[in-house]
């Protein structure tokens, strides 16, 4: 027997299903008696072996408060494409995991635009640094030895 793989867009709808779940500090068990259905139901349709139907949507929709667009929509584009590109899995994957979750709700707490926009920056220069330092190393790795 093949076994079936998940249509992508399957997938992506219930990372994002999770990925809100998790940012509200909801468990499978909660979503799951709110909607009527078993946590293991729940699990299915996060990750994306069970199609969300329309009104089931609709009705996570409301849970989470959020329109249903929600759960299309990625940081690079309104809709997901079939082979979504590594770096928005990237991004998914920390934002979903528990240092993410911290971080997002930290930076939530900060009201001050200024002091959220020096963290972007202080981010970006570490990130910057800590490729440059990844580069060198690679660099001094490949060089020629020098033989004397």
């Amino acid at each position: 027997m093949i076994k079936k793989t998940p249509n992508p867009i399957d997938v992506f709808v219930g990372s994002r299903v999770r990925l809100r779940r998790l940012m509200v500090g909801m468990s499978q068990e909660a979503l799951a008696d709110r909607l009527g259905v078993t946590f293991q139901q729940v699990q299915k349709y996060e990750k994306g072996t069970n199609r969300i139907s329309a009104s089931r949507l609709q009705a996570i929709s409301e849970v989470f408060r959020v329109p249903p667009s929600f759960f299309f929509q990625d940081e690079e584009s309104a809709m997901p494409s079939a082979g979504a590109g590594h770096e928005t899995g990237d991004v998914s994957t920390f934002v979903s995991s528990k240092e993410g979750l911290d971080l997002n709700r930290a930076f939530l707490k900060i009201e001050d635009a200024g002091v959220r926009k020096s963290i972007i920056s202080l981010a970006t220069a570490l990130s910057k640094a800590s490729a440059a330092a990844a580069e060198a190393n690679e660099r001094a790795d490949n060089a020629p030895e020098l033989r004397i």
